[in-house]
């Protein structure tokens, strides 16, 4: 796996036509497998014999591992992502109330409030810049971004550093001291914040889970709060930021599209969820272990072994797509993904997701019509990890 990242389609698309399960190189020299195959993924991923803790990583167990390795954190943090059985049923169960289908919808003012506010700002800067702003920076990341922290009662003064720092944690070309000292910063900036809602608890989830672990006892340890906090304000908002983003370049590269949505022809929804398809915001998330020597497609995957789930291959995988699976059509009759996840560890803020990107994306469009990339798609600069998939930077032309 290339440390540096980059667009991962050609490469998956290789790796694909040898087969739907690959052994693969991490970083460090650790060997490791990847499930790229739609179907072969969906089955992985819903596995009995499949587990997530940090226990079953043969390599991490046997100290063949250092501190320094940058997906560390994504093996040894304490929370849902790294739990099993009834440990990730608890911690589950406490982090499901805050995105029911009722919480979720009772955001949608906010959400649409917010995302108004955002674009008269991306306005404000095109204006500035010679009618060309950053779509990331003005608008694709402070919408998630501040709905997240919103729902996690952190104060916006924290926001700017923990997107940076997050960054620093998904990302895999980072070397051992700074990958070491952005997750101490980051469980110290979290910390500070569990602090804050100790002391002056609000209507929030951090307030709640303080709560939950105080009323219950031995309900969720300090390291387990910390954790939550940590996987809730990375995947709250670097994998809308993406969709958004990704959705945003789609659309340039596809006027096509664009005009069938703008038409009514086809709906936004449908523009998200081909989106996640296409191009999905997570490219190679770590890590799974076989708890036994597991056959997958012809392919074995001995116990213990790290492997990671490769969502941008399965959804272009033309087994499961079509021989069209690399084309961007909304119109996709029967299109299906697996870039949320399945099984027990499915995206709890899946629906949150999918309304901050469908609101986005109707807003920004209604309001410019005519936006464009004011660089070539070769000119963006890509994400240096091969978890994250998308770009560094998106300069728009707001205006034709």
């Amino acid at each position: 796996m290339d440390p540096a990242g980059g667009c991962p389609h050609a490469d998956n698309a290789r790796l694909l036509a040898r087969g739907a399960v690959a052994p693969v190189v991490l970083p460090g020299d650790v060997a490791g497998m990847a499930v790229l195959g739609h179907d072969a993924l969906k089955e992985f991923l819903a596995h009995p014999d499949v587990a997530k803790g940090a226990q079953h990583f043969n390599a991490l167990r046997d100290g063949e591992i250092p501190d320094g390795w940058p997906l560390k954190t994504f093996a040894t943090v304490q929370g849902m992502t790294t739990a099993d059985d009834a440990d990730h049923r608890r911690l589950r169960s406490l982090v499901s109330k805050a995105f029911t289908t009722r919480r979720v919808e009772e955001l949608r003012p906010r959400i649409e409030t917010v995302t108004a506010e955002l674009l008269d700002g991306l306005d404000e800067a095109a204006r500035a810049g010679d009618g060309v702003a950053d779509l990331r920076t003005h608008f694709a990341l402070p919408l998630p971004m501040g709905v997240i922290c919103e729902l996690l009662g952190v104060d916006a003064e924290y926001q700017d550093r923990l997107h940076h720092l997050s960054n620093q944690v998904v990302s895999t070309s980072i070397g051992p001291a700074e990958a070491m000292a952005a997750n101490r910063e980051l469980v110290e900036v979290l910390a500070a914040v569990a602090v804050s809602r100790t002391r002056e608890p609000g209507d929030d989830l951090t307030s709640a889970l303080i709560a939950a672990r105080e009323e219950g006892g031995d309900r969720l340890s300090q390291h387990e709060l910390i954790g939550t906090l940590l996987l809730m304000i990375i995947a709250g908002h670097e994998t809308t930021l993406n969709l958004i983003t990704n959705a945003v370049r789609a659309l340039c590269a596809h006027r096509d599209q664009l005009e069938l949505v703008q038409s009514g022809k086809a709906a936004w929804p449908d523009v998200v969820e081909e989106t996640l398809r296409w191009d999905s915001p997570v490219s190679f998330f770590p890590f799974r272990y076989p708890t036994r020597d597991l056959t997958l497609d012809g392919t074995v995957i001995p116990k213990g072994t790290p492997v990671l789930a490769g969502y941008s291959a399965a959804g272009r995988d033309t087994s499961a797509h079509g021989p069209d699976a690399d084309r961007f059509d909304i119109t996709r009759s029967g299109a299906r993904h697996l870039s949320l996840g399945h099984g027990p560890h499915y995206c709890l803020g899946s629906p949150l997701a999918r309304m901050e990107a469908t609101i986005a994306l109707e807003q920004l469009f209604t309001r410019f019509p005519e936006l464009d990339l004011a660089v070539t798609e070769a000119e963006l600069p890509r994400h240096a990890s091969f978890v994250g998939n998308s770009v560094q930077k998106l300069p728009v032309r707001v205006r034709g």
